[in-house]
């Protein structure tokens, strides 16, 4: 079955948000799809923008562990071009080993040496950290923070008058080369940095640019939505149980079921809407499951938390804000 796509949609060219302003993204085509985060194309177009870029990960926990993962399995850098600080030696160890990668327990001398410095540390530690980077940070260098709920003013404020600064929200998907990103320039950067974030990002899912005021929206969405899709599959699978699937079998279909959904959304563009009609037909199977659904609340309920988190998100930035400005 053929489907009409909306957006101008081009058989074998998904649809990829890749900038946003205010409320609105601006949506376009993307080339033949990779595995990772992007198509064949988009990955060769940021592997010549990062050519000859120098990447410093200070803090190398799972999220830089996925952005490292996900830059060279795309091939948008090579392994030289990366490296990487902890306080835990072992961690060290264990990011040489799988990647390749050089590690260092000195963030002034990994500073030192990149252009792109990416801040990846809990944001209670931000403040500790970024004093002996803004020692050494070289004219031109970019930051990239990806510490939640630390706002871009306040990082500016610790680093050389005129720092070009980045603040991106990822989600966990990052692991799996599937995430939901955003990314927020702040006052000095420029639009090659936003390019250079973009490819960053985009090795190990989808990036959307926003306003910074948005990022607390993000995260209530996609920042927090994959502990409400893990839920989602677990109730699936339950369901599966009570109807007398195996543990196994229910818990692998549900979450097939949910990752195949969102692909064809992804490829497809089509609104979800229309994609659940497909399988809604009159008196059948489909149409009873959702109208249970709709009798719970599901859908007020998803709202609802998305807006709870996000309430929350505005609540710790602010926090944090204060904190930092003591």
């Amino acid at each position: 079955m053929r489907l009409r796509i909306a957006w101008n949609y081009r058989p074998g060219h998904p649809l990829r948000a890749t900038r946003a302003l205010g409320d609105a993204a601006q949506v376009e085509p993307e080339r033949s799809r990779s595995t990772g985060g992007g198509s064949v194309a988009l990955m060769k177009d940021h592997a010549a923008r990062m050519a000859g870029r120098k990447i410093g990960f200070v803090g190398g926990g799972n999220m830089a562990g996925a952005l490292i993962r996900g830059l060279l399995q795309s091939k948008t850098v090579t392994a030289e071009q990366i490296r990487a600080s902890d306080v835990k030696e072992e961690r060290l160890a264990e990011l040489h080993k799988k990647h390749g990668v050089h590690t260092t327990l000195d963030n002034e001398e990994l500073a030192r040496w990149a252009d792109v410095v990416v801040i990846a540390v809990k944001p209670q530690i931000v403040d500790r950290i970024l004093a002996p980077v803004a020692a050494v940070l070289g004219e031109g260098a970019l930051v990239v923070s990806i510490a939640a709920g630390v706002p871009i003013e306040a990082i500016e404020a610790r680093l050389p008058k005129g720092a070009r600064v980045i603040r991106a929200m990822p989600n966990t998907a990052a692991i799996a080369l599937a995430a939901a990103t955003a990314i927020a320039p702040g006052a000095h950067a420029t639009p090659a940095d936003v390019e250079v974030a973009r490819a960053l990002f985009e090795a190990v899912g989808r990036c959307v640019v926003l306003d910074e005021t948005l990022l607390d929206a993000v995260t209530g969405l996609s920042g927090s939505g994959p502990a409400y899709v893990m839920v989602i599959i677990e109730a699936l699978a339950d369901g599966g149980v009570k109807v007398g699937l195996g543990r196994d079998t229910a818990l692998l279909l549900a979450a097939q079921t949910v990752y195949g959904s969102a692909k064809l959304q992804l490829e497809t563009g089509e609104h979800p809407g229309r994609l659940k009609d497909m399988v809604t037909s009159p008196g059948g199977t489909a149409i009873a499951g959702l109208h249970t659904l709709e009798s719970g609340g599901l859908r007020r309920t998803l709202i609802d938390a998305v807006e709870a988190a996000a309430t929350r998100s505005a609540q710790l930035g602010e926090q944090m804000a204060k904190k930092l400005a003591r």
